[in-house]
């Protein structure tokens, strides 16, 4: 559980440097990418959360390994009785990652045993122009 706590908060924290998105459209996909995958983690697919996930993404970790981590979390949390939008915010640069086009999105969320989270999804453009989750954290 460390170790996905370290991964997430090296590929989600900001830093310096955040701006907001020239183009609404890539924030908007990049949101609708961010809620595709958590709706994955939700429905228990947790080896289809790190074959969604952007490619540096899948190299800081083995898939096995996210699969047990992203399980050890997120099983003791229960279901999602609710999530919120809370923001939206267009980075190029993020602390241990390449510089490129980030959204860093944020959820309020409710789940059945834990009733306050925030989960920040971190989607980037990927050279082929999707968007994909590079990085995924639950405080």
């Amino acid at each position: 559980m460390k170790f996905v706590r370290n991964v997430a908060l090296v590929l989600c924290m900001l830093s310096g440097g955040v701006a907001f998105a020239d183009d609404p459209e890539s924030v908007n996909l990049a949101k609708i990418a961010a809620a595709n995958w958590v709706a994955l983690a939700d429905s228990v697919q947790f080896s289809a959360t790190w074959d969604q996930a952007a490619n540096p993404f899948q190299s800081a970790i083995a898939k096995p390994k996210w699969e047990s981590a992203l399980q050890a979390v997120r099983i003791p949390l229960g279901s999602v009785k609710s999530r919120k939008l809370k923001s939206a915010v267009f980075t190029t640069t993020l602390p241990g990652a390449p510089d490129g086009e980030y959204v860093v999105v944020q959820f309020d969320t409710q789940f059945e045993n834990k009733a306050t989270a925030v989960e920040t999804v971190t989607p980037m453009k990927d050279k082929d122009g999707t968007w994909r989750v590079s990085g995924y954290f639950i405080k």
